[in-house]
């Protein structure tokens, strides 16, 4: 059995229907297997107008549907699974923000697995920018998301997640074996840290890690790294695309993380242990 994991980058705009068009043209160009993991950006549909525009979608149930019977539809046209990096979901507990959330859809376009981003990006970047303030329209998620695939345990996070070795500790320590980083990182942070970051992850963890970034400039101003990669267990980019829109596929390998635990043990070996902490 083929199991190919694969990441399309893009330079999203503030158009939900151009954005999934899109998205169709690139999953048009990926390569069969049995079994296909596919990662998008974070907000990959819609990204680089105002964070309040955010908000605004995800109060309107007519743009929820969109978005997600797009996503369902496409994954269920191309029979794989799609973690579809993120969008905007209205928030029952807090209407004055909104719920950054990755969905992951099955080959028969169920909806299988959500997670809420977990670590808001509240920072200084010497960018155009100059602050990102996160926080302001989005409320954190609490929980762990980890899908039991036939093949595969997978992990789900996004974008500032990586920073956080404990969150992809606890993602591995799940059971996942492979863990997906949909993402927008900013063009001057991406430079710096992008690649670092995942390699980390992916050799700390011996999972393989698929990240699917934002690049380019955007309507708003904004420029996004790009750089989308996905690394082996051992800490190899098995496939990168540093600039554009298009996509990146490698194939998933099981006994390598088998080999790769049973040589360098560190979950025996790791005498320390990681939990969530819960904000009252």
């Amino acid at each position: 059995m083929t199991v190919k994991l694969s990441a399309i980058q893009l330079c999203s705009v503030p158009d939900i229907k151009a954005n999934l068009a899109k998205i169709e043209q690139q999953l048009a160009q990926l390569p069969q297997a049995d079994e296909h993991i596919v990662v998008l950006p974070e907000c990959c549909l819609f990204f680089g107008g105002k964070d309040r525009q955010q908000l605004t979608i995800a109060s309107q149930e007519k743009s929820i549907s969109q978005m997600q019977e797009g996503l369902s539809s496409l994954a269920k046209r191309f029979s794989l699974y799609l973690v579809a990096g993120s969008i905007p979901v209205a928030n029952s507990v807090d209407t004055d923000k909104f719920a950054n959330t990755c969905l992951m859809f099955a080959p028969n376009g169920e909806l299988l697995l959500h997670y809420q981003k977990i670590h808001l990006f509240d920072v200084e970047v010497e960018d155009s920018e100059k602050n990102y303030l996160e926080s302001r329209y989005t409320s954190p998620g609490k929980d762990l998301a980890v899908a039991d695939l036939p093949f595969a345990k997978l992990g789900l996070s996004i974008c500032y997640d990586l920073r956080f070795p404990e969150l992809y500790r606890s993602l591995t320590v799940c059971g996942a074996d492979i863990i997906t980083v949909p993402a927008a990182f900013t063009r001057v942070t991406g430079k710096a840290h992008w690649q670092a970051l995942l390699q980390a992850r992916a050799i700390e963890n011996q999972v393989y890690i698929v990240a699917a970034g934002q690049e380019g400039r955007h309507e708003n101003g904004r420029e996004t790294w790009g750089h989308s990669m996905i690394i082996s267990p051992w800490g190899e980019i098995l496939a990168q695309l540093p600039s554009g829109i298009g996509c990146i596929s490698a194939d998933y390998d099981a006994e390598l993380i088998k080999q790769v635990r049973n040589n360098i043990p560190v979950a025996k070996h790791n005498r320390f242990k990681t939990e969530l902490i819960h904000d009252e």
